[in-house]
């Protein structure tokens, strides 16, 4: 049997437990409803067969939910017998991964299931998973319990969402105006859901850099620290470098902490994250005399404490990201005693040298790989297996107190969120059990635990897709905002990407060819997949059209750049199948998504459709 994350301790024994038409499952003492509810509607999903719940002492043919002193807290135990299934969990949340395990059983084995006594207990205590809702998809509410849901089955115990401007707050009109907020209701209404599933909701909200909308207002401009932030125009590339607020003003300190008290009383966490990252323009602008006098990290370090004395005198324990003083992770001492520093760091081949600069200044700290899945169509899952087991293995080296998997949304969240889920999945294996699973195994384990794949290999698949893409999403937003707005891009000129080997026409014509197979393969796999599952295999052929697509594009711009002839109906056509695949695209997005901000990634499609019609008329003159 595959179970994700694999058990600490796991013995077979003889026989089997047969589910009968008189089994019943029996809450024990203090047994919370939601585990035998789970347990409930999985057997009767995937054995066919619906039991009954009562509460009291479990009889022999019946299976046993109950809590057991001598098991540590998210420890259980799970006892498969001929005779019947007991589940022992150390608390409430040891009790559901217990169930949750037994689950993972009951899909692949039915109502026959193996004796087995399996002992397990996470080695990591704080297991999360981070979720961009600002810089481009802001999920439904449905979409959000669905990843709760797959949280809570891989035994992920903390959830939280980015937020910069996508949340309603009540007098920040201007702020969430031309966006679908985030509502009170929804927020609330998903902490319970969590707390269900003893899944931690942590709000999580910027409140010193990374505040672009905000500060782009005409009524909040003025707490920039740069001037004129609200004459500037939209670029999906400024709003991650720009717009920190300015310390120097006595205005800003009441208006973020007005922000984080409204924002906070909706959750029922003791935790927050202040975010407090990438603060690029501190002391550039308006606090330049300030930081001319005291330096920039005193300056971040004096506004950082003040917002977690506010966050600690309210009985919560503040959170922050720590690149800032990764270099003098001694300033952290200074911060209230509780303050949790995330340690960042999403390369394939990671460092540890943060990690340990934080270990040695005795600075408590999560670890925070990523699932490698911005800026990208599909996620370099590649890249983030690595990067995640590498950080989980620095957690355990370095005693962290948690692991929080990122999954940011730079330039738009283009990729599908299911994208995301082997990632995910890494996070939870990795932070759960520390042994070592080859990434070949770890993927065809995935495919049959949950895309349900008896052919073992559609997340292999997936991994292979993004190594097709020759002129990526990045490419496309920087050439257009050096050509639209004057941004002084990475590559401002199509031919710099064909110098430097990465887009020419035999790569796209041999990433056609990939993508092909690719595409039939996956269709292939489909037929071995459950049925609830397959819609997955249109978002990857939908993903690789794209791809495709994109790499034509890119593939026209430099032959017209080069000076060499673009045949009659090509660029014509080429705009035509990129508004057809975004059609699609946007039916895919709004199934999951609210509208949020679809509108810039069509302004960069169909930006590009019409210079390919021009290009066209250009080269009929």
């Amino acid at each position: 049997m595959i179970l994700i994350p694999k058990p600490q301790e796991i013995t077979y024994g003889e026989g089997s437990f047969e589910c009968t038409f008189g089994t019943y499952i029996v809450c024990g003492a203090g047994a919370e409803p939601f585990p035998a509810r789970r347990l409930k509607e999985c057997i009767l999903q995937w054995a066919g067969l619906g039991l009954p719940v009562v509460k009291g002492q479990a009889r022999p043919g019946d299976i046993g939910l109950e809590l057991e002193q001598g098991l540590k807290e998210q420890e259980y135990r799970l006892e498969v017998r001929p005779e019947g299934i007991r589940v022992l969990g150390g608390d409430g949340a040891g009790l559901l991964y217990g169930v949750q395990t037994l689950c993972q059983m009951v899909e692949q084995q039915g109502a026959l299931i193996p004796a087995v006594t399996v002992r397990d207990y996470p080695e990591i205590a704080r297991r999360g998973y981070y979720l961009d809702e600002t810089r481009g998809r802001v999920l439904k509410l449905e979409a959000l319990k669905r990843i709760a849901d797959r949280l809570s089955r891989y035994k992920i115990n903390e959830f939280q969402l980015y937020v910069e401007h996508t949340y309603l707050f009540r007098d920040l009109s201007e702020m969430w105006r031309d966006t679908t907020p985030l509502t009170g209701e929804e927020i609330m209404e998903l902490d319970d859901y969590c707390a269900e599933r003893h899944i931690d909701l942590v709000p999580s909200l910027a409140s010193f850099g990374h505040l672009y909308t905000l500060l782009s207002t005409k009524s909040h401009e003025d707490l920039c620290e740069l001037p004129d932030a609200s004459s500037q125009p939209f670029s999906l590339w400024d709003r991650m470098r720009h717009h920190t607020v300015n310390v120097s003003d006595d205005r800003t300190l009441p208006f973020i902490k007005g922000m984080l008290e409204e924002y906070m009383a909706l959750f029922r966490s003791e935790r927050f994250n202040l975010c407090a990252d990438e603060t690029f323009d501190l002391g550039k602008g308006r606090s330049s005399d300030l930081a001319a006098e005291k330096g920039v990290h005193r300056i971040y370090v004096d506004y950082l404490k003040e917002l977690c004395r506010f966050l600690t005198e309210r009985g919560k324990k503040p959170m922050f990201w720590g690149d800032v003083i990764a270099g003098e992770p001694e300033l952290a001492k200074e911060l209230p005693e509780g303050t949790m520093c995330l340690t960042w760091g999403y390369a394939p081949d990671q460092r540890e040298e943060e990690s340990r600069r934080m270990a040695e200044a005795d600075v408590p700290q999560y670890l925070c790989p990523g699932v490698n899945g911005w800026d990208q169509w599909m996620n370099l899952l590649g890249d983030s297996y690595r990067n995640i087991t590498r950080m989980c293995g620095y957690a355990r080296k370095y005693h962290a107190a948690g692991i929080l998997n990122t999954d940011w949304g730079d330039m738009g969240h283009v990729n599908q969120p299911e994208h995301s889920v082997p990632g995910m999945i890494y996070g939870a294996a990795f932070s759960w059990n520390g042994e070592e699973i080859s990434e070949e195994e770890i993927n065809r384990q995935i495919s049959v635990l949950e895309y349900k794949d008896g052919s073992g290999c559609l997340t292999g698949l997936m991994r292979e897709l993004p190594g097709c893409s020759c002129y990526t999403w990045h490419d496309a937003v920087m050439l257009r905002e050096f050509m639209v707005l004057g941004e002084p891009g990475v590559e401002p000129d199509i031919r710099s990407l064909s110098e430097s080997r990465r887009i020419d026409d035999a790569m796209v014509q041999e990433a056609g060819e990939k993508l092909q197979k690719l595409r039939r393969e996956l269709k292939k796999t489909a037929v071995c997949m459950d049925s609830t599952e397959r819609g997955l295999i249109h978002q990857l052929d939908l993903t690789a059209e794209g791809m495709d697509t994109w790499n034509n594009v890119g593939m026209v711009l430099l032959q017209s750049a080069e000076g060499r002839a673009v045949e009659g109906g090509c660029a014509f056509a080429l705009a035509q199948r990129l508004e057809n695949w975004f059609m699609a695209y946007k039916e895919v997005w709004r199934q999951t998504g609210k509208e949020a901000e679809l509108s810039h990634i069509a302004e960069v499609v169909f930006w590009y459709a019409d210079l390919l019609r021009g290009r066209k008329r250009k080269d009929r003159r």
